[in-house]
């Protein structure tokens, strides 16, 4: 880190702050502070999902996904665009005609006051979870940058961003996502100029993707029907449905963004943009993980685990680590040479080239196990398990970016960071705000005061994030543990909203019914791993409708016969 790079940092942050709190200071009534007036238009509203799907989550925890497992992960998207349609024709329309601040108040008119607060609560718990992955991701880069303590990283990320989003509102937090979007695009586009231009003079773009192509990380598509593989096409196309009209349906940190559009039309718009621009932006990203293994390939030896000083109190295990550094050197090596005979035989004729590749691959399996092996002395020795998937795009930004671009990167990802959790801080303290404290203690609460609580709430929620973020940056891949972090809570969320508007019979006990039920099976089947954590959303989404449907109709039935 230069001073060129912090003066970057610097600037950049300044400006997020000033003009974050000049637009807060427009938001002092609830109707401002929680729905910016609905006054927002479509590419506001637009850009502002898609800067908070594409977080320093996505940042740091794709592009190592990218790194390790290749482009798989891509599919976790495909049912993105079938969810966006349904929610433009369905949620959109509903949220917008019945005037509500948040999506739990439309329950309780459609059911009763109990279904609004039990899933009120559960969105504060699900969303509390995640908001701790969402700064446990900065915190990982900021470690790393200033050889500082996550535990410090954590808290001082999450206290600046809690300062910021108690003085400002939904208003500022769109408009500031925006911004943010432009700098991730730019630091993106520069992060592939630099992984292009600093490849091997003998080896070209297409020829390094064959290399990345042979390991299996170009197969952006898996057919295999087995229901504990994560990431297939099926998952992606049938239990990602789930997941995505939960989130954008139900989950108010996204339902906040279009409730706050100027019209109906305007919310649409912002959904089908980001319908049409995520699959082929998330591929990007994973991308620049898959070719940040091809420079590692033929890049002198890389980092034997990437994060930072490895500190060991045991001499056994610090010779035994360093007997797997000096062997890792020498795998990675064999590994640079055999891909270079590899790309060198395809040029001149690719049907010759299998053994040659075989060669190439071999060398790499013997690096992965290396690598294995020091994470595995690395768990025992910490007493938890370790993950360096994290570390690799930090990694890679600090050695190789050159002066200023490491700056605008860093920039990147800490504005991402501080725009998607102040959203979602501002979500949670909306649902406190209204769906429990005016709901239930202060139904009389003048305009001052609910702005007033929904800060203390901010607060509050950012005190529990931060708490939540000391374990996060432990569980491997952030943008992995989010989604299963919503996994467990999500499907059962969508189907309560199901059966309030396709079953004119479902009462409010049937959807409680139905939601305890549909979540304690998740809970079950989560806690039990028989099936993949996507699958979860399909299940506890088709147990809720199920029990409530049941558990109505008899109610219904009874009441008749009493009648």
């Amino acid at each position: 880190m230069t001073a060129l790079d912090w003066a970057v940092i610097a600037a950049y942050f300044a400006y997020l702050i000033v003009d974050g709190l000049r637009a807060g200071r427009r938001g002092q009534t609830s109707d401002g502070y929680f729905r910016a007036d609905r006054s927002l238009g479509w590419w506001t509203v637009g850009l502002s999902v898609m800067a908070t799907q594409l977080s320093a989550i996505t940042l740091v925890g794709a592009t190592g996904q990218g790194y390790t497992d290749g482009l798989r992960f891509v599919q976790f998207y495909f049912a993105l665009p079938i969810a966006m349609v349904i929610l433009c024709v369905t949620a959109v329309p509903g949220f917008h005609r019945a005037n509500v601040f948040t999506a739990y108040e439309f329950l309780e008119r459609r059911f009763d006051a109990r279904t609004r607060a039990l899933t009120s609560l559960f969105f504060l718990l699900s969303r509390g979870l995640a908001t701790s992955v969402v700064i446990a991701a900065p915190a990982v880069v900021l470690s790393v940058v200033l050889g500082w303590p996550e535990t410090f990283t954590v808290l001082a990320m999450g206290v600046v961003t809690t300062l910021y989003t108690v003085l400002g509102g939904v208003r500022a937090v769109a408009w500031n996502d925006v911004k943010q979007m432009v700098v991730i695009l730019v630091g993106l586009a520069a992060m592939l100029w630099v992984l292009v231009a600093r490849l091997p003079p003998s080896v070209s773009l297409w020829e390094g993707l064959h290399v990345a192509g042979a390991t299996g990380r170009l197969t952006a598509v898996v057919w295999s029907l087995d229901w504990r593989e994560k990431y297939t096409v099926w998952s992606g196309l049938l239990a990602s449905l789930f997941l995505f009209l939960s989130y954008f349906g139900c989950d108010q940190s996204q339902v906040q963004r279009y409730l706050a559009a100027a019209s109906v039309d305007a919310a649409r718009r912002s959904l089908l943009l980001n319908a049409f621009v995520k699959i082929p932006l998330q591929a990007a990203v994973l991308l620049i993980g898959v070719l940040m293994f091809v420079f590692y390939v033929f890049a002198p030896a890389p980092p034997l685990v990437f994060a930072g000083n490895v500190e060991l109190a045991n001499e056994a295990a610090r010779q035994t680590y360093a007997q797997l550094a000096a062997d890792y050197a020498v795998a990675t090596d064999e590994r640079r040479q055999a891909a270079l005979r590899y790309v060198a035989v395809r040029r001149e004729h690719a049907a010759t080239a299998a053994s040659a590749e075989t060669a190439f691959l071999e060398a790499q399996a013997r690096c992965d196990a290396l690598h294995r092996a020091a994470t595995k002395l690395l768990s025992e020795a910490t007493g938890r398990p370790y993950d360096d998937t994290n570390h690799i795009f930090p990694t890679f930004v600090l050695s190789q970016l050159p002066t200023g671009l490491v700056g605008l990167m860093l920039a990147a990802i800490f504005a991402a960071a501080m725009s998607t959790s102040a959203g979602e801080l501002n979500a949670l303290a909306t649902t406190t705000a209204l769906d429990m404290y005016h709901r239930w203690w202060a139904p009389e609460a003048s305009e001052a005061e609910l702005v007033r609580v929904g800060r203390l709430a901010t607060a509050f929620w950012g005190g529990w994030a931060c708490v939540g973020a000391l374990y996060a940056t432990h569980l491997g891949s952030l943008i992995e543990v989010v989604n299963r972090f919503g996994s467990w809570f999500y499907g059962a969320l969508l189907g309560v909203f199901v059966l309030a508007v396709a079953d004119p019979r479902a009462d409010g006990q049937g959807a409680i019914s139905g939601l305890l039920l549909g979540m304690g099976v998740v809970w079950v089947l989560a806690a039990t791993d028989l099936v993949a954590f996507l699958w979860l959303n399909a299940v506890g989404c088709l147990v809720t409708c199920v029990v409530g449907v049941i558990v109505s109709r008899i109610r219904w039935f009874g009441g008749r016969e009493k009648r």
